[in-house]
């Protein structure tokens, strides 16, 4: 009888000390693709917040996805909000610059939105609003444009900083 009231009592106090983390991050590095998956044909994009890679066939879809016109060199962001969902805050010479440029971006003014991130290249920092108005910052740290098993291939990776209050103000580094 001792013995069970003692691992009983151990299980309530071991219990509450073995929750899940369910915090979401709300910045970090990500490299997605435009590689079409089957039988579904689908391919993954990134939704910030979740801070995960989901399928363009789940509902709601990824924030953003990557492709290119069809051309080598020429890869763009999009999203399917249906709204006009992109500003280019600037393009740098080099890594440094670029990411000192997106460190300090933390109350950026958007005259006018495009609709999607067009001609991407490494150094470039963009301002994102999802379909639901929250805001991310990203900085383009390397872009792949190519032919890959006789398709074009288009891969992007970012760094970003989500906003989940819904302003569009960024915590400076």
């Amino acid at each position: 009888m001792k013995r069970s009231l003692f691992y009983v009592l151990a299980l309530v106090f071991l219990l509450p000390g073995c929750k899940k983390d369910d915090t979401v991050k709300t910045s970090g590095t990500v490299t997605i693709n435009n590689v079409q998956t089957s039988p579904y044909w689908y391919v993954l994009g990134f939704t910030f917040s979740q801070d995960k890679k989901v399928s363009s066939l789940t509902s709601p879809g990824p924030d953003v996805t990557v492709d290119n016109d069809g051309t080598q060199g020429d890869v763009r962001i999009l999203t399917n909000s249906l709204s006009d969902s992109f500003f280019k805050a600037g393009t740098y010479s080099s890594a440094a610059e670029a990411e000192t440029a997106f460190n300090n971006l933390t109350a950026p003014t958007v005259p006018q939105w495009i609709v999607w991130a067009d001609s991407i290249k490494a150094n470039q920092v963009w301002i994102f609003k999802t379909w639901d108005d929250y805001y991310a910052k990203l900085r383009i740290v390397s872009v792949v444009s190519e032919v890959r098993d006789s398709k074009n291939y288009a891969e992007c990776t970012f760094e970003w900083v989500y906003q989940p209050d819904g302003s569009l103000t960024f915590p400076g580094k």
